[in-house]
C-alpha cells in the first residue's frame, strides 16, 4: 500500500498540522471506481488551489449504496492505491459512510472541492452545514465534457 493512502485519523492529524502552520489543505470525495481523464483533470485542478490535497474514498459498501449491485468494479484499496499514485494527491482515506460528512468533520479541509455537477446549495444539507461551520470554502470546478464512469461502463468503451 502507498504511503500516501492514510486513514481518517492520520489525515485528521495532517490537516491539523496544516491549520498550525498556515497553509491549505483542499479536499475531494468520491468512489473514483474507474479512473479516466476527467477525474485525473479535476484532482489536477483541485490540487492546485492549495498547498495539498486529499482524496476521501467512498468505501466498497457505500458505492454499493449508491451505485448498485455490481459496483464498485476494484475495491477500495485498488481504488486507494490508484489514486496515491496521481502526482497531485498528496493523500488518500477510505472512508465507510455513504455521504462524506464525518470525513470532512474529521478532516476539517480549507478548500471542499466537487465537480461541475454539483452546485453549493445542491450540495447535501448536513455537508454543507459542517463546511459552513469549519468556515470551509467550498469551491466547484468544471466537469471534462464526455468522462463519466457511468457512461463507460454502459457503453463499454473508451472515450
Amino acid at each position: 500500500m502507498s504511503p500516501h493512502v492514510v486513514s481518517v485519523d492520520q489525515l485528521a492529524e495532517v490537516s491539523a498540522e496544516f491549520q498550525r502552520d498556515g497553509k491549505r489543505l483542499v479536499a475531494t470525495n468520491g468512489c473514483f471506481d474507474l479512473l479516466h481523464l476527467g477525474h485525473v483533470r479535476y484532482l489536477q485542478a483541485a490540487r492546485a488551489l492549495g498547498d495539498a490535497l486529499a482524496v476521501g474514498v467512498n468505501g466498497d459498501a457505500s458505492v454499493r449504496a449508491l451505485k448498485g449491485e455490481g459496483r464498485p468494479l476494484n475495491r477500495e484499496e485498488a481504488r486507494a492505491e490508484v489514486l496515491a499514485a496521481l502526482r497531485c494527491v498528496d493523500y488518500v482515506a477510505v472512508f465507510p459512510e455513504v455521504r462524506a460528512t464525518e470525513f470532512l468533520k474529521r478532516v476539517r479541509p480549507a478548500i471542499y472541492v466537487k465537480g461541475g455537477d454539483y452546485k453549493p446549495e445542491t450540495l447535501n444539507e448536513e455537508e454543507r452545514e459542517a463546511l459552513a461551520e469549519m468556515n470551509a470554502e467550498i469551491r466547484i470546478l468544471p466537469l471534462e465534457p464526455n468522462y463519466s464512469t457511468t457512461a463507460l461502463i454502459e457503453q463499454k468503451s473508451c472515450v
